[in-house]
């Protein structure tokens, strides 16, 4: 639609299914979304639908990379499932990493409920040449990187049953924000985009948690 909420119009090709998860290529041609948990690219205006065919009943949040050349998303089955690209066409279906079994979502409450779970999902850098994301590493949820060769690199190191959880890159990618409970409460912190010179940034009491971490976009200029 307009940004006034006229011309409202359906991109969804028509589909009959359960369809969210919406994104736009950065250049605003082409989008993506799942569809009963299948991914689908298509032009802006939702023409040329194209199913990606990963063979997988579970397909879950595409994200274009930075440059717009990627699409990335994690596929496999419900609560196992690991991070996949494919070229902007649709082309070219890889898998980048392995999660290790990890669920791929954060639980935060002490008694679970059916809405209190988080999922925790891949991210680009900001240059488009790695993806950030959680895996199972032992009895921890480790943060880890992975170049688009599926060079991965394990960023945290931390004693048995730490968790970490939705990564996010600062736009100069010199920058990693995180959270982890490897103080025994969740809270969210900060590090270098290698994993080191880590620090916490929220200091929330017991019986609470710290989630979901953003980073604002830096102002070139100053406001007067």
């Amino acid at each position: 639609m307009d940004r006034d909420g006229r011309n409202k119009r359906d991109v969804s090709g028509s589909g009959g299914g359960f369809a969210y998860g919406y994104s736009a290529s950065p250049d605003g041609t082409r989008i993506s979304y799942h569809e009963n948990y299948q991914i689908f690219v298509s032009n802006a205006d939702g023409s040329e639908k194209r199913r990606i065919e990963t063979g997988n009943p579970f397909n879950f949040v595409p994200q274009w990379s930075p440059d717009g050349a990627w699409l990335m998303f994690v596929s496999g089955e419900h609560y196992n499932c690991h991070p996949h690209i494919v070229r902007q066409d649709g082309a070219g279906l890889k898998k980048l990493a392995d999660r290790g079994g990890y669920r791929g979502v954060v639980e935060r409450l002490k008694h679970p409920d059916f809405h209190s779970e988080s999922s925790d999902v891949p991210v680009w850098s900001p240059d488009s040449r790695h993806v950030f994301y959680t895996a199972k590493v032992d009895d921890s949820i480790e943060l880890m990187r992975v170049d688009l060769d599926s060079n991965v690199t394990r960023l945290t190191t931390s004693r048995p049953g730490t968790r970490h959880y939705h990564p996010s890159v600062s736009s100069d990618g010199k920058w990693i924000l995180f959270g982890s409970d490897r103080s025994g409460i969740m809270q969210l912190y900060v590090a270098t985009i290698d994993g080191k010179e880590m620090r916490p940034i929220t200091h929330v009491p017991a019986g609470h948690s710290a989630m979901h971490g953003h980073w604002q976009t830096a102002r070139e200029t100053p406001i007067p």
